[in-house]
């Protein structure tokens, strides 16, 4: 008899601990769900694009006792495909930010049905490829001829982490040209520089949460990376 107990006390539990794996995941997935309708409210990521995507996920187990203290040890979001403008709003500026990656950590939320979560430390990368930069530079000098934007030559001197050299080659005023060019980052922003077609850079400002900076930048074969770092970040809100 003792041991028939037991057996039902077992597929009891089990039972039980099945139930609360599934609701969990379902918790969980209507929270990530949530989070990102807001990160695309907010930052816009996923706009401007058919193939647009924003993904979030809340890691560790159980969520429930995650939820229900507020506090999260780490969430991640990646989104991608989406584009923006730069600050001045020029014709034909817009720009694709092909993914951007952030892992938070430490996160707390005030209340259950706030709509703001603080992260102590956000780390996160963000990727343009070099046909974008073709385009969109094609697109804003429009003097003839599409230009091809691509990875510099390392300058003789250290540029540091802020800088990253360029090659634009292409035709322009009916003449072919090779010239060299740089992107360079503060705070939010990037500055992309072709001195020999345009006096001024061009600037855009990446969505980011409060106090995320860009604080890298190197330019790889396939395409500008951009490295991001936050302190005390506040997200949505």
């Amino acid at each position: 008899m003792g041991r028939r107990w037991v057996k039902v006390l077992l597929i009891v539990f089990g039972i039980l601990a099945a139930l609360f794996v599934a609701v969990d995941r379902i918790a969980v997935h209507y929270a990530e769900k949530e989070a990102v309708t807001l990160a695309e409210e907010k930052y816009g990521y996923g706009a401007g694009s058919t193939d647009g995507f924003t993904e979030l996920s809340i890691h560790g187990f159980p969520f429930l006792t995650q939820a229900a203290s507020l506090r999260f040890d780490h969430v991640t979001l990646t989104a991608g495909n989406f584009s923006v403008n730069t600050t001045a709003n020029a014709q034909g500026d817009h720009l694709g930010i092909r993914r951007i990656e952030l892992d938070l950590h430490d996160l707390s939320a005030p209340s259950v049905t706030a709509r703001r979560v603080d992260a102590n430390l956000v780390t996160g990368r963000v990727t343009i490829g070099y046909e974008e930069l073709s385009g969109v530079l094609s697109r804003l000098t429009a003097r003839g001829g599409a230009l091809t934007v691509a990875q510099g030559a390392a300058p003789a001197g250290d540029a540091g982490p802020t800088l990253a050299p360029l090659r634009v080659t292409g035709t322009q005023d009916g003449r072919k040209l090779e010239t060299a060019a740089s992107i360079s980052v503060a705070a939010d922003e990037f500055e992309f520089r072709v001195p020999e077609l345009a006096a001024q850079p061009y600037t855009w400002r990446v969505p980011l949460p409060q106090n995320v900076n860009i604080t890298a930048v190197r330019a790889t074969a396939d395409g500008v990376e951009f490295e991001l770092t936050g302190h005390q970040v506040v997200l949505g809100g």
